[in-house]
């Protein structure tokens, strides 16, 4: 029952509702949390903050987007809205990012769902013994749906995508594209950094360097440190599209018609009424935007904590 998206002034058009992102930064007072360590058995292990709250309500995970932790902006407003709704929430770190880049070897990417649910099967049972919900922004986005679509673990009631590249290859040629020029070049930085941070090798530290777009990169370091053939095949065993029809758990599915990165176009072609599991909402608000004039609760943290409250 969440309102139609109307974006607050002067956050107009969607490049606005993506860069007030990095341009506003409000500070939200989390509560303290627990750190946990969530071991993948192969040596590497994901951390993520706990904040409990009393009752029998499921625990929302929030599964950040590239480049991205458990510090994102996105992140910590979401914890904060659900939190004030009553609900515990678990910040995961995914593998190589932010606080587990230390106890990692390996680094995450778009399809690598395994590693939720390993983690997920880490957790300790007290604090899954009311169900999981599950919420991913972008990147993380897309490893939730290709989850879900796996088949979720049966602890999970219900899940929530923000602005998720479900077609990493249009995603790709989109930010590829001169118009996104800015963005490529600041997500390639960030990129780079990230990468350079964890354990790598000379080939591979050669490879991140010559990458001068975001399709290099995948093609040139994240494909052949992951198996993958090349960038074309990462995008096409990842892309969490062609998992959306097997989704048999509720899951919200929150994109804008005018997100600078991702093109509508992957979402359109998408047959809606055939999974009726899934709840596509769609508004005007840029890359993980959506910042409305309703309140200055973004508009999909306000839409998650609706759609959550049925489960």
């Amino acid at each position: 029952m969440i309102e139609p998206f109307r974006p607050r002034w002067p956050w107009i058009g969607g490049h606005l509702q993506t860069i007030r992102n990095q341009l506003v930064r409000p500070r939200h007072a989390l509560p303290a949390g627990d750190r946990l360590w969530l071991d993948l058995g192969d040596g590497d292990a994901l951390g993520a903050t706990w904040h409990a709250h009393e009752g029998t309500k499921p625990l929302v995970v929030l599964i950040h987007g590239l480049a991205g932790t458990e510090e994102s902006h996105y992140v910590q407003a979401t914890a904060a809205h659900l939190l004030d709704a009553g609900l515990p929430v678990l910040r995961l770190n995914l593998r190589g990012a932010g606080p587990s880049q230390p106890r990692c070897r390996g680094q995450y990417h778009a399809g690598r769902s395994e590693d939720l649910r390993l983690a997920l099967g880490r957790l300790p049972k007290a604090l899954t013994e009311n169900g999981l919900a599950l919420v991913g922004y972008s990147l993380g986005g897309n490893m939730l749906l290709k989850f879900m679509g796996e088949g979720a673990v049966p602890s999970v009631r219900a899940a929530a995508s923000v602005s998720a590249p479900i077609d990493l290859a249009e995603a790709s040629a989109t930010l590829t594209a001169p118009r996104n020029r800015i963005y490529q070049s600041w997500l390639l930085a960030k990129m780079r950094e990230e990468a350079l941070s964890g354990p790598i090798n000379d080939a591979e530290r050669e490879a991140v360097a010559s990458a001068r777009t975001v399709t290099e990169f995948d093609d040139r370091y994240v494909a052949p440190r992951n198996g993958f053939a090349s960038a074309a095949d990462y995008y096409a065993r990842s892309s969490a599209v062609q998992f959306l029809p097997r989704i048999a758990v509720p899951t919200l599915i929150v994109q804008a018609t005018n997100d600078p990165w991702i093109p509508m176009s992957a979402y359109d072609a998408v047959d809606w009424p055939a999974n009726p599991r899934l709840t596509p909402l769609f508004g005007a608000g840029g890359h993980v935007g959506f910042h409305g004039a309703a309140s200055k609760v973004a508009w999909h943290d306000r839409a998650i904590a609706q759609f959550f409250a049925g489960f």
